[in-house]
């Protein structure tokens, strides 16, 4: 029997804030300092603007793909479609899959850790309390998801004020009561462009690229957006517009009133920039604010990889029991719980430095490189139409491949390592998983 698909309920308003609240988790408070510290002068902005570049040329090639193929699942359609003609589209959409049973949940997870670490400038926590509060915090999202999409998508226009509210108060609090311009006349103090600057460039990048990650996140529900062709491409663009326009604003807007030198050793900078500003009673309304971005941010990314097992597994090349969907609400909540459940565990084994590297290794060489590859393999064999077609192709193709090569290397050779043996065991598996579907066919 056929599995009946996602309805389209998601207009251009609702994809847009699903992304956008993925984008603006915790991630942009947390790693605000670790920027700072890794490019050790003021021009630590042109790490973010660096991000900003990556996340618009990359978008143009999931834009291309995700008009194209608007299902639910995203890169695993993407994968299976474009490497279709070269024999390795199953490997390539299994592998994906692999790998996002484990960099998934790791994605959840870190929104949730830091989540706990930045409650903790409101209460005083020990260790085991900050591992009750990120699993507490998994547990509640998947109770909120567990509902109809429709539900969602009026949740997460919700989530998505109070995002955006958020920032532009922070933003409007360095405007009033900062020397504002004083960061961006001084980006170039003291800079030398050299190995050494490229360098620190690639490290802190992968920091401000995991702050951006989240873009494509409308991509995985595109069974479910209306006028998927026109939406998915604009809400991308509006999101990295948007998004990277607020980063930048509220990066010269903390490091106004609190100077860069400061700001690299703070572990809450945003609280302490409120309490310089406003006193403490600001600090604290401050942080709760951050929590609800950290806790939107969780509710987006889990929605949106909730949908890439079910997508797999309802065309045949996954578990079966990931394709049911809910009986009342007609969601895939196998999907939901296992990931969920996963997450969970992550989040009690975890701290957040250990998972942001160790996401974007994992990811970069299927996902983002991959599919790179593949949108020039379908291209050039012209047999898919695309509605939408980015400009100076193949210029933004190929320069998207190199910058996220960089990245990769970036997050040093451990990682790296790590990430390719993820896709060897997954390469076994699908060896395993092929020899034993070809015995029982033939038997």
């Amino acid at each position: 029997m056929s599995v009946p698909p996602p309805e389209r309920k998601l207009g251009l308003l609702q994809a847009t804030a699903i992304n956008m609240i993925d984008m603006v988790g915790i991630g942009s408070f947390i790693t605000m300092p670790m920027v700072i510290g890794l490019m050790n002068g003021p021009y630590f902005l042109y790490a973010w603007v660096a991000g900003a570049l990556l996340s618009f040329i990359d978008a143009m090639v999931w834009s291309e793909l995700g008009a194209a193929f608007p299902l639910a699942g995203g890169s695993y359609n993407f994968l299976k479609e474009t490497y279709a003609k070269t024999g390795a589209g199953k490997l390539m959409s299994f592998l994906f899959v692999w790998q996002t049973m484990i960099q998934a949940p790791l994605v959840i997870a870190s929104a949730a850790i830091g989540f706990a670490a930045y409650f903790s400038y409101l209460v005083p926590v020990t260790v085991w309390q900050l591992k009750i509060i990120s699993g507490g915090v998994v547990v509640l999202i998947i109770v909120l998801l567990f509902r109809k999409i429709e539900a969602i998508g009026k949740i997460s226009v919700v989530l998505w004020v109070i995002v955006i509210g958020t920032i532009v108060w922070i933003i409007g609090g360095g405007l009033v009561n900062g020397n504002f311009l004083q960061p961006i006349a001084e980006i170039n103090e003291n800079l030398t462009f050299n190995y050494a600057f490229i360098a620190a460039i690639g490290y802190a990048s992968v920091k401000t690229v995991y702050s951006y990650l989240g873009y494509y996140n409308v991509c995985h529900l595109g069974g479910e957006i209306i006028n998927p062709s026109r939406n998915i491409p604009r809400s991308m663009f509006l999101s990295i517009f948007g998004i990277s326009a607020l980063y930048l604003l509220m990066n010269v807007s903390v490091v106004s009133v609190i100077p860069w030198n400061y700001a690299k050793d703070s572990e809450f900078l945003v609280s302490l920039f409120m309490q310089e500003l406003a006193g403490p009673v600001a600090a604290t309304v401050a942080t709760v604010l951050i929590l609800i971005v950290a806790f939107a941010s969780v509710f987006s990314a889990t929605l949106g990889y909730s949908r890439i097992p079910y997508a797999a597994a309802a065309d045949g090349s996954f578990f079966k029991v990931f394709a049911r969907l809910h009986p009342t609400g007609n969601f895939p909540y196998v999907s939901l719980l296992v990931l969920g459940g996963i997450a969970f565990v992550f989040s009690l084994l975890f701290r957040l430095s250990e998972v942001i590297s160790a996401i974007l290794a994992m990811r970069i060489l299927i996902q983002f490189i991959g599919q790179a590859i593949g949108l020039l393999i379908l291209r050039q064999s012209k047999s898919k139409e695309f509605p939408y077609k980015m400009p100076l192709y193949p210029w933004p193709v190929i320069i998207a491949i190199a910058m996220w090569a960089f990245i990769l290397f970036s997050t040093g050779l451990k990682m790296v390592a790590g990430g390719v043996c993820v896709i060897a065991l997954g390469i076994a598996a699908f060896v395993i998983k092929s020899y034993t579907e070809k015995r029982k066919s033939s038997s």
